[in-house]
């Protein structure tokens, strides 16, 4: 027979919210019931999006993707909600403020496609404008380093996206988008979409942004497609003319694969502290660049930083395997855990 018990949630600006759970129900599934919003996108253990810290109580954690929720995240009692069934009472951190909690769902919207841009290395750059609804308002306003939920037109299957552009009152929303062998998306990025299609989007969602009011160095470790948020963070940066130390180590697998460097240029133009190293893991022999993985150049940063006395945040966004690798440096090196930003990505 199914007992309930008590889940109570710790938000990032120490507030708590407390809901029942049976112990045959899901966190993620319990919360959505109390009409509390925890950000999620799979609901089946494969994206990682609904990460948690278990600070007190026994649970019975379940299945998910390899890289997701690595042995190092386990030990630190970190969770997946939407795979997580309590044994008894459970409290919980969670990554969000108590606001995001309580304001329901995301905004759901229309937006239109502005153009569909081949940028190399199979990645493409889409450009949405979100249309207003019958009111007249646009319901597309965002933090950097937040996603969006993108739906298939035709179908009811959606996609998570990180953005890539600045916050804007135009509606106007950016994403670099790797196509993958028969992905939903991926086909319809290549094949149908065109200037003014339409499709529905839903967000923002995440809690991968940049902590306000620091005036540490900031240090950002993208693989692929993950460069997309650092692209966000950096050109909001710009905006405000912010004049941290700032790094970006810019992983790929070869130098076939290299995109958006104009867009890197840009930046390295307008931000005087920003330097931009592209690491290339399997380097031809012309290659001129650093050769290795992101993190082996954060690496050899951070222990000179740490040697100075200098204390970075850093901020990971890539696939699981590349996070896990940048956490394990991390750790390594000694950098403190609450210094670390991370947001991993899997390919759908």
């Amino acid at each position: 027979m199914s007992e309930t018990h008590t889940i109570t949630l710790v938000t990032e600006d120490g507030k708590e919210e407390r809901f029942a759970c049976p112990d045959d129900v899901d966190i993620l599934a319990a919360a959505d019931a109390a009409e509390i919003t925890i950000p999620a996108v799979c609901r089946k253990g494969t994206c990682g999006s609904c990460r948690g810290r278990c600070k007190q109580g026994d649970y019975e954690l379940r299945s998910f993707s390899d890289g997701v929720l690595s042995e190092a995240d386990r030990e630190r009692d970190e969770v997946l909600l939407c795979q997580t069934f309590p044994k008894g009472p459970l409290t919980i951190e969670v990554p969000v403020d108590h606001a995001q909690l309580v304001a329901g769902p995301a905004p759901e919207f229309t937006c239109q496609v502005v153009a569909n841009e081949a940028l190399g290395g199979a990645v493409r750059r889409l450009s949405l404008k979100a249309l207003p609804d019958e009111a007249g308002t646009l319901n597309s306003s965002f933090e950097p380093g937040q996603f969006m939920e993108l739906q298939i037109p035709g179908t009811e299957a959606t996609r998570a996206y990180s953005l890539a552009n600045a916050p804007n009152w135009e509606g106007e929303l950016e994403f670099l988008i790797r196509l993958q062998p028969s992905g939903l998306f991926s086909s319809w990025l290549d094949e149908k979409a065109n200037p003014g299609d339409t499709l529905r989007s839903r967000g923002p969602k995440g809690r991968f942004t940049i902590k306000e009011g620091s005036l540490a160095p900031r240090r950002f470790v993208a693989g692929g497609t993950g460069v997309a948020p650092m692209l966000s963070m950096l050109r909001q940066m710009s905006e405000f003319q912010e004049t941290h130390d700032t790094r970006l180590y810019f992983g790929l697998n070869t130098e076939e694969e290299i995109f958006a460097m104009s867009e890197l240029d840009e930046l390295a133009a307008s931000l005087p502290n920003l330097s931009v190293e592209v690491c290339i893991w399997r380097p031809g022999p012309d290659w001129q660049g650093f050769s290795g993985s992101p993190v082996d150049a954060l690496r050899e940063d951070l222990v000179s930083d740490l040697a100075k006395g200098t204390v970075p945040e850093v901020y990971l966004c890539g696939p699981p395997g590349m996070v896990n690798a940048a956490l394990a440096t991390i750790d390594e090196v000694g950098l403190p855990y609450e210094n670390v930003f991370s947001e991993r990505f899997v390919a759908n």
